[in-house]
Formats: structure tokens, C-alpha cells, sequence
């Protein structure tokens, strides 16, 4: 296995025969290897080694993680170049074919020197070429016409780059090929491009769960594709390093594992943890020893390295943001605001992903007041709502009587009145496949055109949220695969209420926000009813539970300093009760198994206990006389 080299440090001294920045010795060494391995321009072999369909399906198994993090941006790539006559692919480290994505015309030409999966286009095998070259040089390689020792490959023109893993080590090459007459040295960006955006999908997944830290000169290209990135274990060893993050600090293959950030970033451990808790996670600016200044932030995931320490250890800190505000402790949720707030201010379409009810228009509004256009418009749409007929006209405005019932001065919609500001489409999942295209072509271009008008610039940040599992509805062709790419610039998925740590400060902040004006302040929660609240699924999420507490506070009396079931309504009583199993009564066996006739026998008991005398049985329970009398009532048989 070649060792892995940068393409962003090569400084080749002129252009190729194709007139682009590669080394035209690049080409000059592979023709002098292919006549050492006995190759003649003119033969036109027929036994290429090729993958039986068996072998095929064992090849794609164990290259399951590099195609699953390939596909989508090959399929995104293939959308900007198709119909160009152009086909790409996607190639181990031995050079065999694993994917292909391409127009049908070109297809039929390609496949006549085995141009398809399953074809090996390693250099020793088809002479020069994109994909077996860039393996053997380690580096991004155009080869056009003729520059193909093969002569019946020269009527390919190729680019391709290779593709490593967080280590450094070579996993395969992305490579796109077309009819030499119709190339454009833009490819060569472009193919890049692809292998970046692979590189880098392939670290994020290799390390979710670790502590990385994302740096480049430039503190506007933190969170771009262009950015340096390395993973860092709890000592501060490197684990492994995207490409930019290898070129940015000079890192070699033999470095990751065995060599710790500090060498290369001139700050120790402590320094780094210091300098992340006095910004807030905001950007460092940090001196390497190579000289150079850089720009560094700390993404620090579910790794303990820069752990805070816990809110008992430390004084309660005033909230200083609307994100900062929905942060009640739940480490998902912490992490997702962590993750939000890196992407501040960068225009990055953020997807909100959780169950019907979890807080997902909460956070939207909360990305949209916590950034820069705070001052903007918040316009939120929920795709799920409007009638079909209706979403167009909607969403993308229409001139004066553009169609019948339109309004006489016309309307400019939802997306143009979100132009400065923040567009949320709620249950984005569920808008119509055909205006799931003009969204696109809004996203891509920049330019939204209403029913009967002409195209207007807009400029907004884009938060979707969806219930939907999207990749059955990509399966099932009911939304755009282009689309989702689009969305998902950040994808953040909100635990349910049932999977939440942090219950009991969600309820004292619903209960302190729906008791504002109350003499009494807000109420305590009765320990049954804290029990029944911490048992239940919540299948309404935050929704239901807000829902719930908002009408138990108008039940509460004035003077009344605790919340029981009682003050429930019966729909929710019987809803919270009815899932639970049985709890101990307090002094008695309860008729029956639920919390209801648990909470029957406790009042009667009181009751009883006190004599019949209601005011001294209030007073034992700890409830006013009115809900005493509310509940009796209630007892009685109809």
C-alpha cells in the first residue's frame, strides 16, 4: 500500500498535455512503469481481470463503510455534471470498480473497454490511467486522450483522486471519465472536491465520540469543507486527521497514534482546556511551532477530555442565549446545542430531526435568536398543513392575478419574507415531490420566482424539521435524495421525552413559566405525581407534557403550594394512571392496582382519619378545602 501524500503540498513546476496544474511527470513515470511490466500500446487484451458477481458482492461487503459514506456525494456530484456525458466512479485500493453512477450514452461507449463495476483499472493491468495512476502516485491525476498508454483508451479523458482514511492509509480512488473532446479542466476541481467531502464524511463517522479539534488559518473556513480537523484521545494522542488537517500541520501517517497535539499545535492539555472554557467554545487563535497562526475550535462530542465540571460543583450561570435557555441537562441535548452554535452564523441548513412533539419549532426559533439574524424576520411554514393546491402560492408568492383567486396586489410568500431572516419548514417530510423541486432550484440558485413573476434574490438560513424517516421515503421515490443532501447540512436528532435525563428541570421550568403572576409562585410537584410523571412514555413529548401542566395550574388554588393528581384533568389522569403499574399505598392496600384508587384511598383515609372534619382533612393532605370537596365529588358513583 502506497503511503498516503497531499495533493494541497504538491507544487508541480508546469502543466500536462491537458493544459491543467498537474505534473506532467506524473504521466512520464507511468508510461516508463508500463513498459517495465511488459505493456505495448497497440494490444487490446481480452482477458481484463474482472469480479464475478459473487466476488462483486464480497468486494462491496467489505468496502460496505467507504460506499455508504461515497454514494451520496457521488450522487450529488453526478447531479451537477449529468447529462455531460460523463460517468463516475468509485475504485478500491486495488483499483476494481465498486460504484458507477453515469449518462446512459457514455455508458454504452465506456462499458467497450470495461469502464463498469467490477473492472480492475489498476496501472499494471490497463496501462496509464486516472484510477490505477493517482493509486500509484498518491495523488489527484488527470490523464486526457492520448496521455493513456493504452491506445484504445484514448478516446477517454480522465480525473481522479485518491481517497484516505483518518490514518493516512489509502482506501480507493473517485474518479470522472468522458470523451477527451468533451473535458473541461473544471473536473479536475471537481473530482477533488468529491475525495474531500468522502475524506471527511469518513472521519466524522470514524469519530463520533471523540474529541476533535478543527482549525485553519482563516476563522471564517472553521466549519467548511476546507477546514483541518484531527481526533484526540484522552491523553491528547492523535487518533487521526481529515486531509486538510494532515497538510495544516505537516502530519505524517506514522504520526497518528503515537504522537500528541501539543507537538504540533504549541499549547499542552491544560492550556487547551483553559483557553476552551474562557471562550465559551467560541474560535482560539493558537500559535503552532511551525510559526504560522491559526484559528482553533474544540468540538468536543461525548469525550471526557473537556468535560465541565457538573452544575453542583459550580455556581449557577445566568443563561445567556435562547439556546442557552433550552439546556436543561440532558447530555443530548447539550450536544446538540454544542453542535448548533459551531454553525452560528455560517449559513449551514440545519435538519431537525425527533418525534412528533420534541421540541424541534422550540429549537428552530432558538437557532434563529441566537445568531446574527436575530434582527431578521423568523418565518416558520408547516409543510404538513397546507392543502397541496395551496403550498405553492405559499411558499414562492405570485404576481398580481396570476391565476384565479389570486390577490389583486399579488403576494410575495413565506420564503421572500424570510429574506434577512431565518425560513423553518416544519414537517419538511411531507411537502409535495413537486415542490420539493423548486425548493431545491431556490436553495441552489439563490432565486426564488413567484407564480406569474420574475426571479427575486433571497437570502435566509434554512431549518427543516421532520418526524420522517427519510430513508424510506427516498426509497419509496416520495422525496428527493438531492434534496435531503441539501437540507442536511447539519442534522441534529432530539431524544423523546421518555429517553430525556433532565425531566424534573424541564417541568420546573413549564411550571415557573405557566405560574408567572401566581401569588403563590409555582408549585411542588406531590411525590406520587413526580413518580407517575417520571413512569409515563410521554407519547406527546414536550408537547404533552406542557400541555398537561399549563391546565393543572389553572385547577390550583391561590394558596395551594404542591400539584397532585388531583388536579389532573380526568382525560390526563386517566391517561397517566392507566400505563403505571401499582405503587405502595400510604398505610393501606389500595383497591386496586392504579394510581386513581391509590389516590382515592389516601383522601379517604384522610378523611376518614380526621373525622369527617374536611378542613382538618385538607390540611393533612396538603390541598385546599375546594379541591378536597372537588375530588369527593369525584369519588362518589354516578
Amino acid at each position: 500500500m502506497q503511503p498516503f501524500r497531499l495533493a494541497s503540498t504538491e507544487k508541480p513546476s508546469s502543466p500536462n498535455a491537458s493544459g491543467l496544474g498537474v505534473d506532467p511527470g506524473d504521466i512520464s513515470r507511468s508510461w516508463q512503469r508500463c513498459r517495465t511490466a511488459g505493456l505495448t500500446p497497440e494490444q487490446n487484451r481480452t482477458d481484463f481481470p474482472h469480479l464475478s458477481s459473487s466476488e462483486r458482492r464480497i468486494a462491496s461487503e467489505r468496502h460496505a463503510a467507504l460506499i455508504t459514506q461515497a454514494r451520496p456525494v457521488m450522487d450529488y456530484f453526478f447531479s451537477q455534471i449529468k447529462d455531460s456525458g460523463c460517468i463516475m466512479l468509485l475504485s478500491d485500493e486495488t483499483g476494481y470498480v465498486l460504484e458507477s453512477a453515469g449518462d446512459l450514452d457514455f455508458c454504452t461507449r465506456a462499458s467497450k473497454v470495461a469502464l463498469t463495476q467490477g473492472a480492475c483499472w489498476a496501472e499494471d493491468a490497463r496501462g496509464t490511467n486516472a484510477i490505477g495512476t493517482a493509486l500509484i502516485e498518491g495523488k489527484p491525476i488527470v490523464v486526457n486522450g492520448t496521455e493513456h498508454y493504452l491506445r484504445h483508451n484514448s478516446f477517454l479523458a480522465c480525473a481522479a483522486a485518491p481517497l484516505t482514511e483518518p490514518g493516512g492509509h489509502l482506501l480507493g480512488v473517485i474518479d470522472i471519465s468522458c470523451d477527451s473532446r468533451r473535458y473541461h479542466p473544471h473536473t479536475f476541481g471537481l473530482v477533488r472536491a468529491a475525495a474531500q467531502m468522502i475524506e471527511n464524511r469518513i472521519f466524522e463517522i470514524s469519530f463520533i465520540n471523540h474529541t476533535k479539534l478543527r482549525f485553519h488559518y482563516s476563522s471564517e473556513c472553521l466549519g467548511s469543507m476546507m477546514e483541518g480537523a484531527i481526533a484526540i484521545d484522552e491523553e491528547g494522542v492523535i487518533l487521526g486527521a481529515n486531509r486538510s488537517g494532515f497538510a495544516l500541520l505537516g502530519l505524517r501517517p506514522e504520526d497518528i497514534g503515537t504522537q500528541e497535539f501539543s507537538r504540533y499545535l504549541g499549547l499542552t492539555l491544560r492550556d487547551l482546556i483553559q483557553l476552551d472554557r474562557r471562550t465559551h467554545g467560541g474560535p482560539l487563535m493558537v500559535h503552532p511551532r511551525r510559526g504560522e497562526t491559526l484559528f482553533l475550535a474544540v468540538d468536543q462530542m461525548r469525550a471526557p477530555l473537556i468535560r465541565r465540571p457538573a452544575a453542583a460543583q459550580q455556581p449557577e450561570v445566568p443563561k445567556t442565549d435562547a439556546l442557552d435557555a433550552l439546556d436543561t441537562g440532558d447530555a443530548r441535548v447539550t450536544k446538540a446545542i454544542s453542535q448548533l452554535r459551531r454553525v452560528l452564523g455560517r449559513k449551514v441548513p440545519v435538519l431537525l430531526q425527533g418525534e412528533t412533539g420534541a421540541g424541534k419549532d422550540y429549537f428552530a426559533r432558538a437557532i434563529h435568536e441566537a445568531g446574527p439574524r436575530a434582527s431578521g424576520p423568523f418565518v416558520a411554514v408547516n409543510c404538513a398543513a397546507l392543502p397541496e393546491t395551496l403550498i405553492e402560492a405559499e411558499l414562492f408568492g405570485h404576481a398580481p392575478g396570476a391565476f384565479i383567486g389570486a390577490r389583486k396586489d399579488g403576494a410575495p410568500g413565506r420564503i421572500r419574507e424570510a429574506h434577512g431572516g431565518t425560513l423553518f419548514l416544519d414537517e419538511i417530510g411531507d411537502m409535495p415531490l413537486s415542490m420539493q423541486t423548486r425548493l431545491l432550484r431556490v436553495l441552489e440558485e439563490g432565486v426564488v420566482t413567484p407564480i406569474g413573476g420574475k426571479p427575486v434574490a433571497v437570502d435566509f438560513l434554512l431549518v427543516s424539521a421532520t418526524h420522517a424517516d427519510f430513508s424510506t421515503r427516498i426509497a419509496e421515490k416520495s422525496f428527493r435524495e438531492d434534496l435531503y443532501y441539501r437540507l442536511n447540512g447539519l442534522a441534529i436528532s432530539l431524544p423523546p421525552l421518555r429517553e430525556r435525563t433532565d425531566l424534573p428541570a424541564l417541568i420546573a421550568r413549564i411550571l415557573e413559566r405557566e405560574s408567572q403572576g401566581r401569588r403563590g409562585g409555582a408549585p411542588a410537584l406531590a411525590p406520587e405525581l413526580a413518580a407517575a410523571f417520571a413512569r409515563y412514555r410521554w407519547p406527546g413529548n414536550l408537547r404533552q407534557l406542557a400541555g398537561m401542566l399549563r391546565t393543572a395550574c389553572l385547577m390550583l388554588d391561590e394558596d395551594e403550594t404542591e400539584m397532585t393528581l388531583n388536579h389532573l384533568s380526568e382525560e390526563a389522569m386517566l391517561e397517566l394512571t392507566s400505563q403505571q403499574p401499582s405503587m405502595p399505598s400510604l398505610g393501606a392496600e389500595p383497591q386496586n392496582g392504579t394510581l386513581r384508587a391509590q389516590s382515592d384511598a389516601v383522601i379517604a383515609g384522610a378523611v376518614a382519619e380526621a373525622g369527617g372534619n374536611i378542613a382538618a382533612a385538607a390540611r393533612a393532605l396538603g390541598i385546599s378545602r375546594n379541591t378536597l370537596y372537588r375530588r369527593l365529588a369525584a369519588m362518589r358513583p354516578h
